[in-house]
Formats: C-alpha cells, sequence, structure tokens
C-alpha cells in the first residue's frame, strides 16, 4: 500500500510540480493584481499601493527566476524567503509609510476616494474613540445630526474597535503626533504582537514558506496593511485565542475572542469552533467554563456602551451591516451572494438558503469530526468565514483576508504539531 500510494498519480504530480514553479505562479499573479490597482483603482492608496506592491512582486517573481538558474550550495540570497522580504518592505512597509506621511495633508473626510490616503474605516474608528472619551459611546445618534445621515457617520464594529484609535484621540494633534498615532499603526503593531504571540505559544515552528505566501504576501493582506488594517488586528487576535485553546487554556481564550467579537461580530463562527475545539480536548467542564467567561467578558465589554444609548448601538452594529439601517451599507463587492441577491427578491431568498445551508453543513462537519488540533481548528474557522463573505448579499471582498490568514496559520500549526508528534515518537522509541 505504501508504495502504491509512493507511485500514485497525484503523489507523482506533486513530486513533479516545483514548489519555485508554484513560487513563481503566485508572485505573478500578486504583480498582475498590483498592476491593475495601480492603473484603475479609484482610491488613491490603493494606487500608491499598488505601484509599490508592483515592485516588491516584481522582485521576487525575478529573484524565484533566478534561484530556478542556481546550482550549488545555498546561501542568504539563494532563499525562497529573500523574495518574501522584498514584499514585505515594498508592498507593505514603504506604503504604509509613504500614505500616512501623505494623510497630513487633511483630505480624509472630502467625499473624493481619489484623495484618500486612508480608507474610511481609520478615520471611523479613531473618530469613534474621540467619542467614546467624550460620551461614554463611539456611536453617534443618526437621526439626530441636523442632517441626511451618510455612511461614515456609521461605525459599524463593536466597542473595543474603538480602542485602536484611543492613542489618536489622546495624543494627536500635531503632524508628529498624527502621524505616530495613525490607527493604522496600531492596526499593525497589533497583528505583528499577535503573531509573535501565537508563534510563541505554538513552540516557535519555522513557518513555511507557503504560510507567509498566504497569511502575510497576498496582496489582500498587504493591501489592507497599507490602507486601513482593523481586519489584520483582528483576526490576529483570533489567532492568539486559537492558540490559547489549543494549549488548553479556555478561560485566556474565551477572554481573547470576547474581545475579537465585541470589536467585530464578523468572527462570530470562531466561537461555535473553538467552544467545539475546547469540549473535544478538556471535555464538559472546560466548556463550560470557556463559555461562562466568553459570556461574562463579553457582557463586561460590550453592556456598558450598550447601555448609554441602546438605539445607537443596534443602528450603528446590527442594522447598518445586515443593511436594514437608515443609511444602506456599501459593502457590495461581486460576490457570488451578492450577484444572486441582486437578482430581486427571490434572489435574496437563494441567498440566504445557500448561507443557511453553508452554515448546517459546515456545523455538521464541526460535529462529526471535532477538532482537536490547532491546524483542525484553524480550517474549520477559515471555511465558515469564507462561506459567509462568499454568499452574504452585503459583503466586501477584503473579508476574504480572514480565510486566507487562518490557512497560513493552519500550516504553521500543522508544522507545530509534526514536530511534537515527531518528539514523542523519538523520545519514546528504543535506544
Amino acid at each position: 500500500m505504501g508504495v502504491e500510494a509512493l507511485h500514485s498519480p497525484l503523489a507523482r504530480t506533486r513530486a513533479a510540480v516545483s514548489p519555485l514553479a508554484l513560487d513563481l505562479v503566485f508572485y505573478l499573479g500578486c504583480l498582475s493584481y498590483a498592476v491593475a490597482t495601480a492603473a484603475g483603482s479609484e482610491f488613491y492608496g490603493f494606487r500608491v499601493w499598488g505601484g509599490f506592491a508592483a515592485i516588491g512582486y516584481g522582485l521576487a517573481a525575478a529573484h524565484t527566476v533566478w534561484l530556478w538558474t542556481q546550482r550549488g550550495p545555498s546561501g542568504r540570497w539563494r532563499s525562497r524567503r529573500a523574495g518574501l522580504a522584498a514584499i514585505v518592505v515594498f508592498a507593505m512597509l514603504v506604503p504604509l509609510a509613504v500614505l500616512v506621511v501623505r494623510r497630513l495633508t487633511g483630505v480624509d473626510w472630502l467625499i473624493t476616494p481619489y484623495s484618500w490616503s486612508a480608507q474610511p474605516e481609520v478615520w471611523v474608528i479613531e473618530r469613534s474613540a474621540s467619542l467614546l472619551l467624550r460620551h461614554g459611546t463611539p456611536y453617534v445618534d443618526v437621526t439626530a445630526l441636523g442632517r441626511p445621515p451618510e455612511v461614515n457617520d456609521y461605525t459599524p464594529y463593536g466597542p473595543v474597535m474603538a480602542l485602536f484609535g484611543l492613542p489618536r484621540a489622546l495624543f494627536g494633534g500635531s503632524p508628529v503626533a498624527d502621524a505616530l498615532t495613525d490607527a493604522r499603526l496600531m492596526f499593525a503593531l497589533t497583528a505583528c504582537l499577535c503573531a509573535w504571540l501565537t508563534l510563541r505559544l505554538m513552540g516557535r515552528p519555522r513557518v513555511p514558506v507557503r504560510a507567509v505566501q498566504l497569511a502575510v504576501a497576498c496582496p489582500l493582506t498587504a493591501l489592507t496593511w497599507s490602507v486601513a488594517g482593523p481586519d489584520l488586528a483582528i483576526v490576529g487576535l483570533l489567532l492568539v485565542s486559537g492558540a490559547l485553546a489549543v494549549r488548553d487554556r479556555p478561560v485566556g481564550s474565551a477572554i481573547v475572542l470576547a474581545a475579537v467579537v465585541s470589536a467585530k461580530l464578523i468572527v462570530a463562527p470562531a466561537v461555535v469552533v473553538l467552544a467545539v475545539l475546547v469540549a473535544a480536548r478538556l471535555g464538559r467542564g472546560a466548556l463550560a467554563r470557556f463559555a461562562g467567561t466568553f459570556v461574562l467578558a463579553g457582557a463586561v465589554l460590550t453592556v456598558p456602551v450598550l447601555l448609554v444609548d441602546p438605539a445607537a448601538f443596534v443602528e450603528h452594529v446590527i442594522r447598518f451591516p445586515a443593511g436594514l439601517g437608515v443609511v444602506t451599507s456599501p459593502a457590495a463587492s461581486p460576490l457570488p451572494g451578492y450577484l444572486i441577491a441582486s437578482t430581486g427578491t427571490a434572489g435574496k431568498a437563494v441567498a440566504f438558503v445557500l448561507l443557511g445551508s453553508a452554515a448546517l453543513a459546515i456545523l455538521s462537519w464541526l460535529l462529526r469530526r471535532p477538532p482537536v488540533t490547532g491546524s483542525d481548528a484553524m480550517l474549520r474557522i477559515a471555511a465558515g468565514l469564507g462561506a459567509f463573505t462568499l454568499l452574504t448579499p452585503a459583503t466586501r471582498y477584503g473579508y476574504l483576508v480572514y480565510p486566507l490568514v487562518l490557512l497560513g496559520a493552519m500550516l504553521c500549526f500543522r508544522r507545530a504539531e509534526g514536530r511534537n508528534l515527531s518528539g514523542t515518537t523519538t523520545s519514546s522509541s528504543p535506544g
């Protein structure tokens, strides 16, 4: 059986495809996306990102071709990670720095996307922090503005998201302070700290190149890092919660997860996956502690803000994202759910049926084969959030960054699990 498996068509195909060939296809695809964004996007920040990112992806592709021609011992420049370093520099660090400085020209709130150095979520979150400090709630009553409300009056996030805008609210005011407290820097710092902590909890495995490509070098991640960033901070915290659950720390996992859900409701499906993981690993008692801690922490983080103005909370956090607010949500990327729903009332019903069917299928998969490892959990959460993004009638393609990062994390967890299994086998073997 083992010999047959080694000589199966699938195994031969995998062996025949060089990792460098896959790298080149990936980088060329990313390069095409960056060039198209630089040439055709309506958003200034997107175009700036596309120009710099094209350099990074182009260098990575050229380096991959150069690697293909090399023979002999390996060295620093013969590592596949050198191409990834070029992407980090030119598709992430440089455009973020340029756009943070460019934002000081003060054109954020104008209805001119061709001049925005940051996407609206950055300004909205910074404003929500100022409102939270002054009024105890980050949400304004859109019916009491003295004018017709508009999209940017909304803060479609939970109360925790406002914390990322606190540095600007507390210390901003001068050009240097405004640059250093740009919410994108807070998102980026949080994402990096969470990645470090997750790897530490995993036992510091060597991160696979393919994982870096999915989670970091992918255009959705690099673009989000440069022009917005909240989703990267949220998915980073989600990874920490998953790593804590796998390390059998259900209380810590639940506290972090409560903060994640209190920042952005889109990640709520992760609660079910991690709850099943905790139950499968530690039993009902641990599940009860996990659930109780999650509810208590969520209440502590959310209820005080909810009580200040319940109607505004519901309007901003629930009605607006669902497309039921006073102003219609602009989230309308041409993904399957939106395209089906846009055909009319019947199409909208079909979209919700498909979404519900996908949820039931994933729940059945979850209960029939409960996850007991981090890689299993990351795959299930990625599937859930991916299905939600693709099939929800009102959504953004940028939310696909969640399943991509989670799939990259899955590869890291799998590497750590393989190392742990190998270590256990070695230590238990004779001699």
